[in-house]
Order: C-alpha cells, then structure tokens, then sequence
C-alpha cells in the first residue's frame, strides 16, 4: 500500500493547529480533522511543502514559545 503523504500528483491541503504546527492533508480524505485549519491549498504536493517550508520557521510548539518569552 502506497502512503497517501508521498502521493508527487495528489492534491493537498496544508494545516495548521492551535501550537501552529503544520501538517499535508490529502484533499481526497475529505473533513479536515477537529483542531486543524486549512491555512493553503488546495495544491500539489510540492507547492504544500514549499509553503510549509517558508511558513513553519519555528518547530516548537507555540505555548512552548509563548512560556519562554513570559518567563524573560
């Protein structure tokens, strides 16, 4: 069975959840799941990770980021 992630001529969207991480959802597994919003696309596969890519530049999560800078 192939993985729908690494499907080069699928169709995406990409999400992102309340500690702004991101995630490709395959635009065929139809309702974005609960806690996550489509932010771009629908779109290939690889203008999704080039979003991603310029968009997600802090890999923490961002109540972590949020206690770092209260804690300064």
């Amino acid at each position: 069975m192939t993985n729908p992630f690494d499907d080069e001529d699928g169709t995406f969207l990409v999400l992102t959840n309340d500690e702004n991480q991101h995630s490709l959802w395959p635009q065929t597994w139809g309702a974005v799941p609960g806690g996550w919003t489509t932010v771009h696309g629908p779109a290939d596969r690889q203008t999704c990770l080039d979003y991603v890519e310029k968009n997600w530049t802090d890999m923490r999560p961002a109540s972590l980021v949020r206690s770092i800078e209260s804690a300064s």
